[in-house]
């Protein structure tokens, strides 16, 4: 006896998708009624593609659970709003379009038409009334607005300052900088240290706020990793002066920033970082060879190198000395690539005796080392200390330190500023390891930066209602390290909307991830 059995067509996703994506387009199924308010809302984002050619399997990975929640929770009767976009202006399109011999703009919208037929074809529910593309004037007149309410507030400045360079890209982040030899992300190129005018946005304000947590339930090692970025320490900023010499009249101040302002007797040498600006001023003749050779070396360092606790101590004295303020010793100032110019001021007083990488330095060079904490109750060391003495209990007390001998180390923490506080010499002081955002670019496909510079007026804002200042369509975009805008007269030449004399735009557009920094909170205006 024989069972028909009913023969179940496979399942053809050439006949089916186009099919029922005709019908959902049709039926416009996935627009959101922002205004409906029957519904829970519910707002779902996921990152939005560069416009780099063709999707890989990576674009999808991010998407498919993406869009499988969204379905999920619109079965359970949510109102979902999900939002698709290109985040499309940065160094990849540029380069492509130099290689290509084609416009990045006219390359980065082949792109976009590819990849959002590539999308459609998936069947994801985006609402596509929704897309933003980050190069549209319509979208970057807003990167530049937002640039301005930053400049009013002061959150927005233009300061020299050194810089990853590759000869071709221009500024890179750090994190576009790979490799032992420090080289660029994009084109392989060595990478340099570069000193230029830049613009930043003072993130460094919100430090604090950033180290709030109140309201958000996050995982504890995302909050350890927040804590560790921000970097809080609480200290003091101590102000060393140069010592006359030969070849300067010394009275230079030198800053340094040190959580242990209770160490400061056993201060016995400075380290200034590679980068400091008072190293060339400072340098004696006779040294100068050295320094610079060191100088050279450490700017093709990575930051990782030279923070490791294991790498072997390198440093030349410049020839010059400080004074302690707080007993008028003359102690030697020294380089050492361990000193980032990034971090605090770019300058510290060592004291070798109570810190591991000083105390290192110091036996690598000869150099002295003077106790000056001490556990409660613990002899004297006999012949010197073995090791560096880490403070780690709130009992230790301070020896060595003139009239502050046998306070205790917390007590002789505030005791010390105070003293040096009166004189003008120090006061109480935060720091944090967090930088302030460098958003300048020498790169043409980008947002220009709103401002133009004046010799009557200097730095002049664009007004709101001159927005956007627009790429111009026409440029040599084919040269290498220098900015294009730069080139281009009819982009750099106008007039200042202040005094209405001759000026020039800023030709520095901005990080691409100024594009992607803000979107998702315009959608919920």
């Amino acid at each position: 006896m024989t069972t028909e059995r009913t023969r179940i067509e496979r399942y053809d996703p050439t006949e089916v998708e186009p099919r029922w994506q005709a019908r959902w387009a049709e039926l416009d199924l996935f627009r959101t009624d922002l205004m409906d308010t029957s519904r829970p809302k519910f707002y779902l984002l996921t990152m939005y593609d560069y416009p780099s050619g063709d999707l890989h399997v990576g674009h999808w990975y991010v998407k498919t659970p993406t869009d499988a929640f969204g379905r999920f929770r619109r079965m359970h009767g949510d109102n979902v709003f999900f939002p698709v976009g290109f985040d499309a202006f940065g160094l990849p399109a540029e380069n492509a379009a130099i290689k290509n011999k084609i416009h990045p703009a006219a390359w980065t919208y082949r792109n976009i038409e590819n990849m959002r037929r590539q999308l459609r074809s998936m069947g994801a529910t985006f609402d596509w009334s929704a897309e933003v593309v980050t190069c549209d004037p319509a979208y970057y007149r807003w990167n530049q607005w937002l640039f301005l309410r930053f400049l009013e507030q002061g959150l927005a400045y233009r300061t020299t300052a050194p810089v990853d360079w590759c000869p071709n890209d221009g500024t890179l982040a750090r994190e576009q900088v790979e490799g032992v030899d420090r080289r660029c992300w994009r084109c392989g190129a060595r990478v340099e240290k570069r000193d230029l005018a830049q613009w930043f946005l003072r993130i460094t304000k919100y430090g604090d706020e950033l180290l709030d947590f109140t309201g958000l339930d996050w995982p504890e090692p995302i909050r350890i990793m927040q804590t560790n970025w921000i970097g809080r320490s609480e200290g003091a900023e101590i102000v060393f002066t140069t010592a006359p010499d030969d070849h300067q009249p010394g009275g230079h101040e030198l800053r340094v920033f040190t959580t242990r302002p209770d160490t400061l007797f056993g201060a016995t040498f400075m380290v200034l970082a590679p980068e400091h600006p008072l190293v060339a001023k400072l340098t004696a003749p006779e040294r100068r060879a050295d320094v610079e050779a060191y100088v050279s070396s450490a700017r093709a360092a990575t930051e990782i190198e030279r923070l490791s606790t294991e790498r072997e101590k390198t440093g030349v004295p410049i020839g010059a000395f400080a004074i302690n303020p707080v007993n008028g010793a003359r102690i030697p100032i020294w380089i050492a690539d361990y000193v980032l110019a990034g971090y605090g001021t770019g300058a510290i007083m060592a004291v070798p005796a109570h810190d591991e990488r000083d105390f290192a330095f110091a036996r690598t060079f000869g150099l002295p080392i003077v106790e000056v904490i001490r556990a409660s109750g613990a002899p004297a060391p006999v012949e010197g200390l073995a090791e560096a003495y880490v403070s780690k209990s709130g009992t230790d007390v301070i020896v060595n330190s003139g009239q502050f001998d046998g306070q205790p180390a917390p007590a002789g923490f505030r005791a010390i500023v105070e003293w040096l506080r009166s004189d003008g010499k120090a006061d109480f002081a935060v720091t944090y390891r967090i930088r302030d955002w460098l958003v300048s670019r020498q790169r043409y496909w980008g947002t220009p930066i709103p401002v133009v510079y004046c010799d009557v007026d200097g730095i002049v804002p664009v007004p709101d209602d001159q927005l956007p200042v627009r790429l111009p369509e026409t440029v040599d975009y084919q040269g290498s390290g220098d900015n294009p805008l730069r080139r281009d007269a009819a982009f750099l030449d106008t007039t200042c909307p202040r005094c209405g004399g001759p000026a020039t735009r800023e030709t520095d557009t901005m990080d691409t991830f100024m594009d992607s920094s803000w979107y998702w909170f315009r959608y919920l205006s």
